[in-house]
């Protein structure tokens, strides 16, 4: 990887990327495609949104830049992987879930059908009366009684 950039946390545990001529600035991570490519493309912005840089393999930053950037989006990001659901309290909408996540227990309240966006490669993005997203990796991949559960609501 060539840059001309570094990363470091200042005083106040922001994170701070400074370029060679100099210019430094609080940055932001974000994912190009945080569900189907987690691990590639990721860019930090500034306070006002513009790209100060593009990071096309994290994986080959140093190693105490690529521990930065995955604490600042492990801050910044909060998407529940939902493991296996436990009950529905109705088959319509709303719906009150119980789920089990890779966070723990948890339950959320499905507003309606269109709530669940099918994503690529069998994952789906439930996304919650609050606005909290949950991800289900791959549906077939659920345990039985989660798939059946499932099923009524797609």
């Amino acid at each position: 990887m060539n840059k001309d950039w570094t990363l470091q946390r200042d005083a106040a545990g922001r994170l701070v990327w400074r370029g060679a001529n100099g210019q430094s600035a609080c940055v932001q991570p974000a994912r190009a495609f945080p569900i189907s490519a987690a691990q590639e493309g990721i860019c930090l912005l500034d306070a006002e949104g513009h790209e100060l840089a593009w990071i096309e393999r994290p994986s080959e930053l140093p190693e105490n830049e690529r521990t930065l950037l995955a604490q600042a989006l492990a801050e910044r990001e909060f998407m529940p992987v939902i493991e296996k659901l436990e009950a529905v309290s109705s088959y319509s909408c709303p719906s009150v879930w119980q789920v089990h996540t890779d966070r723990g227990s948890t339950s959320l309240t499905l507003k309606g059908e269109e709530d669940i966006r099918r994503m690529g490669g069998g994952a789906l993005l439930v996304t919650d009366s609050h606005g909290v997203y949950y991800l289900i990796r791959d549906a077939e991949r659920l345990d039985r009684r989660s798939r059946k559960l499932l099923d009524r609501f797609m």
